[in-house]
């Protein structure tokens, strides 16, 4: 019997505890798309992308040739030719994987210009969530876009546009 009690109490507890959090949530995606900066940002991102993924696939096309070249002229080549031709197909084609790496790399050319460009306008819409949160009283503030299991939301939850208001967009 004390035991039943003990659990009743901590139930009752939990239950006055969960209810008295207050949460809501934001969609960071739709924030995010509103922010003209933003979108401009994410254009010269695309379109540097696109410039170094044309460059790259030149130098893929280059190495195609040279290799097309090679089998073609490979029974009129000596030991020591094929050697030499084989060997810079191979070292043409790591320096293109290394040039791929640097430029879409984890830590490449185009991860520090998206930290670059994006990375402060991220950090201002964090900023006003967090005030935004405080200011209000909210516990947790989830985003809906972040892939978050979130199964059921209520709209009235949903603070995407005060935080859009905030921003003055």
């Amino acid at each position: 019997m004390k035991n039943l009690l003990v659990a009743l109490a901590i139930t009752m507890i939990s239950a006055v505890t969960v209810q008295a959090q207050r949460v809501a949530y934001v969609d960071i995606e739709k924030i995010m798309a509103n922010i003209p900066d933003y979108k401009s940002a994410q254009q010269e991102l695309d379109q540097t992308a696109a410039k170094w993924k044309q460059e790259i696939s030149l130098e893929y096309a280059k190495i195609e040739e040279m290799y097309r070249k090679y089998q073609a002229e490979q029974v009129l080549l000596s030991e020591s030719s094929r050697a030499t031709r084989e060997e810079e197909i191979v070292n043409q084609e790591k320096q293109v994987r290394e040039m791929q790496k640097l430029k879409f790399g984890t830590d490449g050319a185009l991860f520090k210009k998206r930290q670059e460009l994006v990375k402060p306008i991220q950090d201002k819409v964090f900023e006003v969530i967090e005030k935004y949160a405080t200011e209000r009283g909210y516990d947790l503030i989830f985003d809906k876009s972040s892939g978050v299991n979130i199964l059921f939301a209520a709209p009235r939850l949903d603070k995407t546009q005060d935080i859009l208001k905030k921003l003055g967009y």
